[in-house]
């Protein structure tokens, strides 16, 4: 170690992330990251000081979500950690690579009841893939190398970095750690014979692709084999435009709480591939509920256990070079269109009559419909969770892949407004559109200042209702009356202003494209408030019922 500079731990800890190519770190100070910060003054890397940490967890996780990179957040002891947890449990859960760094009370006093702390590698543990606490200084750069390789490896998700502040001021020297590149796995060559011929045998072969298919940037690759095999594909949420929706084989999302249109193609089939599916955002009981489809697993990682999911050929390896080795030696395949075209028919049909829609509020439908004629193929559109997620995921037509974002592993609300930052920096040559109900909205709502400070422009499109609507929609399904989910809203065009943003009211359907395509335009934050009609939400599962049963 000649020659190599002596400085202090947070200083070195700087050092290492430049090293991982790290750009952004989201955070608040604290008293106990004082000399993260101060060693942040003098790096590359660009701190962006937010109003709540949970909100600088969702724009680690969405960066880090779009770019494949680790997204970083910054809080400190007690509260700070506390309030980082949602985003890490939704990075954890949906897949996300994200690194947490928390500082901690000193080592000096950790093992005894002390000011502001909290055991915070067990309260991180449940919802983070590792976690390393820094307790000696030569610990620092092979700790923070493992939290970024554990991080970004398959699947993805959240690590965590602890220091504590009386370890963050000794002194180190020592070299960087050079970054090493985990290579895909080539798959099985008797698997891939074994999942031919159960492909061959099938009768009605379908094609369930998770998000699993964007993280290995598998879209090409899936497209091709449904082209050569005719096999139709339908997505999950996490996996919106892996398959694209203007596709003659495609059948649109799965996931809906009730047996919405794609779930028909998977009732005719016998046999189903999954492609990069991960079980926690749509359990196989949904689409597979007696048990007897014979599944195809192909993903990265071996399959998760489930009753409905036992595997007749589980394919490990990069998901890519399995489905073109597969589409290399397949036979041509027969299957009977008639499913899969009523299931396009029924999509297509729901769509154009949202765009002929003119009530005032808002039909859902008409909503979506303005959405997406205002935004671009590889714009980027958040929707948060509750009732205009569940529109959204099922309606929004969807051409490529990460540019419809949804939280669906832990599907928790308010990650869109701060997400909208994170996505913008990861792709700030794109438009980005924050879209979420009122209920959602304002428990981030104070991100605008963040966005306005750091001139990060996007416009938030708030579904106006005053009640909790997926709960509303939930309790009228299954209850037959709604329970305490009403409340009241603040002038929203007001509160846009007194940010310095834009804001605008829609009065009329007429008014919504227009205002989006003007707000998308601007170089600033806008907020649109728009009334919505929510009547909708009983039509569409008394509808879907319906068909169920006719089929």
């Amino acid at each position: 170690m000649d020659n190599l500079p002596e400085m202090n731990v947070s200083q070195f800890l700087v050092k290492c992330l430049e090293n991982e190519g790290v750009e952004y770190i989201f955070g608040i100070p604290g008293e106990e990251n004082i000399r993260i910060l101060d060693a942040l003054l003098d790096s590359k890397i660009k701190f962006i000081p937010v109003r709540h940490e949970q909100g600088a967890s969702f724009m680690a996780d969405t960066y880090g979500r779009l770019t494949g990179k680790a997204g970083v957040c910054l809080a400190t002891l007690g509260p700070g950690a506390i309030n980082l947890l949602l985003g890490a449990a939704n990075a954890q859960l949906d897949s996300h690579p994200l690194v947490a760094l928390v500082a901690q009370g000193g080592v000096n006093r950790s093992y005894k009841e002390s000011h502001q702390i909290v055991d915070l590698d067990t309260m991180f543990r449940p919802i983070s893939k590792w976690n390393g606490t820094i307790v000696v200084p030569e610990a620092t750069p092979e700790i923070v190398r493992k939290a970024f390789k554990v991080a970004q490896s398959e699947r993805p998700g959240t690590t965590v970095i602890i220091l504590p502040e009386d370890v963050a001021e000794e002194k180190i020297t020592a070299p960087l750690i050079p970054i090493n590149t985990v290579r895909d796995s080539a798959p099985s060559e008797s698997q891939l014979e074994r999942a031919l011929k159960v492909i061959h045998a099938a009768k009605a072969p379908i094609i369930i692709a998770g998000p699993g298919v964007c993280r290995d940037r598998a879209t090409e690759a899936l497209v091709q084999f449904s082209e050569k095999t005719k096999i139709p594909v339908a997505t999950t949420f996490l996996a919106k435009g892996a398959f694209p929706d203007n596709h003659a084989h495609s059948l649109g999302t799965i996931g809906f709480m009730r047996h919405d249109y794609s779930n028909f193609g998977f009732d005719q089939s016998d046999t189903v591939l999954a492609v990069g599916y991960d079980l926690i955002e749509y359990a196989p009981q949904k689409w597979n509920p007696k048990g007897d489809k014979k599944i195809i697993h192909i993903h990265k990682l071996p399959a998760e256990v489930d009753s409905h999911y036992h595997l007749e050929v589980g394919i490990q390896g990069g998901i890519s070079t399995t489905l073109d080795a597969l589409a290399d030696r397949i036979k041509p395949l027969e299957r009977c269109p008639a499913v899969d075209a009523q299931v396009r028919k029924l999509q297509r049909e729901e769509f154009e009559a949202g765009q002929r829609d003119h009530a005032f509020p808002l039909k859902p439908q008409r909503i979506v419909a303005d959405i997406r004629a205002a935004m671009g193929e590889k714009d980027i559109v958040l929707a948060d969770t509750g009732a205009a997620k569940m529109w959204m995921a099922r309606l929004y037509p969807t051409f490529q892949p990460e540019t419809c974002l949804i939280s669906n592993g832990l599907a928790t609300m308010a990650f869109s407004l701060p997400g909208a930052l994170g996505a913008k920096l990861a792709h700030p040559d794109r438009k980005v559109l924050a879209s979420m109900g009122d209920g959602a909205y304002l428990m981030n709502s104070q991100e605008i200042e963040t966005a306005m400070r750091e001139k990060i422009s996007f416009v938030i499109l708030i579904w106006v209702d005053e009640h909790y609507g997926l709960i509303k929609w939930k309790q009228e399904l299954e209850l037959g009356r709604e329970a305490f989910v009403k409340f009241t809203n603040p002038d929203f065009v007001k509160q846009a202003e007194s940010y310095g943003a834009k804001g605008y009211q829609i009065k009329a359907a007429e008014e919504l494209l227009p205002t989006l395509k003007r707000a998308l335009a601007e170089d600033t934050v806008s907020i649109i408030a728009c009334p919505v009609d929510y009547s909708e939400n009983t039509r569409l599962t008394d509808k879907l019922g319906e068909l169920t049963d006719a089929l």
